[in-house]
């Protein structure tokens, strides 16, 4: 009886899968997209996130641990970084700048840090500032416990609202029943500060017993892309699935998105998670992808620059090695494009200060897209 039950289980779930690769994520590979890459930055092992100090002056992370100051056509190598912990998807992550870094001068970062009493690492926010190709004023506003010697699900990306908030994404560290659906627990969350790392007083945990009260969603699995919405100042994240059901979301306080309680994807092994995609009291994806292209890095357009991309979103695809184009109608997706097919692992993605779009690729280094006249 139990194998007849897992027997339709997956049945189902392999329906669900085939349905939603025919209607969901059918991609189209344009023959002439409005525009030519051209290398900006070479030579870069692991270019994980990327920001921009003003106009063609970049810091990149590179995730074996150094920080790269790219000014006037050199790269630098920054000194007193943060000590990492390079074990797996861990190691040098995201980077930000302060909403008002003209005058504050903050830089954020996101990183595996062994700091704790267990073997292993975790993942940690830290700001400080830039002096002579220094890091100074360091402050370690947040780490997540307890380390692990497992190295995958680290999260993890920064990024600011209009209000002036920090959002940090945390993956679930590979302890999918444990974490994401304990808010008394980091992992699988999307936290959210004032910039020096204090606790918003209104986050939606604040006054539960044994929560962890920065938090500020749950139940995500890997989210590896945050990005604030032009027009609506909301914050969207992408996040990896299993096998299968990689998402799209818009993070709301207090909102359980369902990890792995609900779940697009199925094991790696082909056997299912849960035979249940919706669950009520849980939020759905505005978006998922089946098969999963293992999202990383994700930018809103703005620009006017490529023709016919303004309001769309753009993701990085890890597995398959490409730079996705989602056209938006609100909140819908309804078009794909599949782009950057022959360059290597697409990390990081973002508009530039001067409308241009650049792109973070794996053994490469940084891209710019040069629109077409």
């Amino acid at each position: 009886m139990r194998n007849s039950v897992l027997t339709i289980a997956l049945a189902a779930i392999t329906l669900s899968y085939s349905c939603a690769q025919d209607t969901e994520n059918k991609v189209d590979t344009p023959t002439n997209p409005p525009f030519t890459a051209q290398l900006l930055i070479d030579e870069m092992q692991s270019p994980w996130g990327l920001v921009f100090l003003s106009e063609k002056e970049l810091l990149i992370t590179e995730k074996f641990g150094e920080l790269i100051h790219f000014k006037n056509g050199e790269k630098t190598v920054v000194k007193n970084t943060p000590e990492v912990y390079t074990r797996g998807q861990g190691g040098l992550l995201d980077i930000e700048l302060h909403p008002d870094y003209e005058n504050t001068g903050w830089i954020y970062i996101s990183y595996a840090s062994e700091e704790g009493e267990e073997k292993g690492g975790h993942t940690a926010l830290m700001r400080c500032k830039l002096n002579d190709n220094t890091l100074t004023s360091k402050e370690l506003l947040y780490k997540a416990t307890p380390n692990t010697t497992k190295g995958q699900h680290f999260g993890s990306r920064i990024e600011f609202d209009n209000d002036g908030y920090l959002y940090l994404s945390i993956g679930e560290r590979g302890a999918r029943d444990e974490n994401p659906q304990d808010i008394t627990r980091d992992g699988g969350k999307i936290y959210r500060f004032y910039d020096d790392g204090r606790i918003p007083e209104d986050n939606p945990f604040v006054g539960k017993e044994g929560a962890k009260t920065a938090i500020y969603s749950y139940g995500h699995r890997n989210p590896q892309g945050l990005a604030k919405h032009p027009e609506t100042g909301e914050i969207w994240d992408n996040e990896h699935g299993p096998k299968g059901g990689d998402e799209i979301n818009i993070i709301k306080a207090g909102a359980n998105y369902g990890w792995p309680l609900v779940t697009y994807g199925v094991n790696y092994s082909g056997t299912p998670i849960t035979d249940k995609t919706e669950m009520e009291g849980m939020t759905q994806p505005i978006h998922y992808w089946v098969p999963s292209i293992a999202p990383s890095g994700m930018a809103f357009v703005t620009t006017d620059n490529y023709k016919g991309w303004k309001g769309s979103i753009l993701v990085g695809s890890l597995k398959f090695q490409y730079m996705e184009r989602l056209q938006m109608e609100g909140t819908k997706v309804v078009k794909r494009e599949k782009l950057l097919t022959d360059l290597g692992r697409v990390r990081d993605i973002k508009e530039g200060p001067d409308g241009l779009i650049y792109v973070a690729i794996e053994g490469k280094g940084i891209y710019t897209l040069v629109p077409k006249a």
